[in-house]
């Protein structure tokens, strides 16, 4: 939990997509439709654009602030409501100022524009209530409770992003897997989005990636699936604390994207009892210094298998294959 040494805007700032349109060189506006935005999932597909070479995209924006901020008498004064758009890959922070429907009233609305140079994948979208408090201006009274996502490629509206999966032969595919030859598989967690290869040369592999029902194939493939989730699950988890973003003071942020939400669920499990804040915090703490580090490793291990459900896939794969042994010996 953050202290602020100023008064801040209690209640609830909710931010909206209303619309969202892109425009190449020389060619009209294309308004993409209600597909393009998702209000359940706070997301904004820009790749539904049929304009492929797009370069400026438009996006409307509203915002909803609690009565108070504009009350005469209250401890700020020069009331401005900004959209921010932030890409952490580009470096790139777009911002723009909303204006009020009505004089005094709570509903703010305007656009903001960014090139699709400066979006690499995903944007974080976001409003801030900014005022002055005690004579100092730019103070952040207030944000939005909820932002939303903005995918510069994606087709589908959504904030879930699922691990990818690669099926390729080692021997003969990238260089860098020809190292791993005599694995079933390897995680890479450099990228946009974390990736599985799966190597088709280890023997077996093919037929039990395709298995299904309850047979032991059947049960051997859920066994291997929530291994292959527990990997990925340690993966994202070291990256994630790799190469963490560190404020002047030396307070560790938790990173946009699927590194932020694979930390914010699994830190509850690494270090219980503990606010999201406190144990990122310690976490980072113990990887940069002497000690700590190593006693963790049991715990981010717990974490993943929790999250990749290991300990019921080898429970049901334990029962499956002793019943088929049952069976063959009646």
């Amino acid at each position: 939990m953050k202290v602020f040494p100023y008064p801040r805007l209690r209640g609830t700032v909710s931010l909206r997509v209303d619309a969202a349109r892109v425009k190449a060189p020389e060619q009209p506006r294309e308004q993409l439709d209600s597909r393009a935005r998702s209000v359940v999932e706070r997301a904004v597909a820009l790749g539904l654009a049929e304009t492929e070479d797009w370069e400026i995209a438009t996006l409307a924006v509203s915002a909803t602030i609690p009565s108070k901020a504009i009350e005469p008498g209250g401890p700020w004064s020069d009331v401005v409501v900004v959209a921010v758009l932030t890409d952490r890959t580009t470096n790139t922070r777009v911002t723009s100022r909303l204006a009020p429907e009505a004089e005094g009233g709570r509903e703010w609305r305007g656009e903001l524009q960014v090139l699709r140079t400066d979006l690499f994948d995903r944007a974080t979208l976001t409003v801030l209530v900014v005022a002055t408090v005690d004579g100092v201006p730019g103070r952040i009274i207030a944000e939005a409770t909820d932002d939303w996502i903005v995918d510069a490629r994606s087709d589908t509206p959504t904030r879930e992003q699922s691990f990818d999966i690669k099926e390729v032969g080692f021997a003969k595919g990238p260089r860098w897997l020809q190292n791993f030859t005599d694995a079933p598989w390897i995680v890479n967690a450099s990228g946009t989005l974390p990736t599985v290869h799966i190597n088709t040369d280890f023997e077996g592999m093919t037929d039990v990636l395709g298995a299904e029902g309850r047979g032991p194939e059947g049960l051997v493939n859920q066994l291997m699936v929530s291994q292959m989730a527990a990997d990925v699950w340690i993966a994202v988890f070291h990256s994630a604390i790799g190469d963490l973003e560190i404020e002047d003071d030396g307070t560790p942020l938790f990173p946009h994207g699927w590194q932020g939400e694979v930390l914010r669920e699994m830190l509850p499990d690494v270090l219980p009892d503990r606010t999201l804040e406190d144990a990122l915090r310690d976490v980072h703490r113990r990887r940069v210094g002497a000690t700590g580090w190593t006693e963790l490793q049991p715990r981010i291990q717990y974490a993943a298998m929790r999250r990749a459900e290991v300990p019921r896939a080898l429970s049901e794969t334990v029962r499956g294959l002793d019943k088929l042994k049952r069976e063959d010996e009646a």
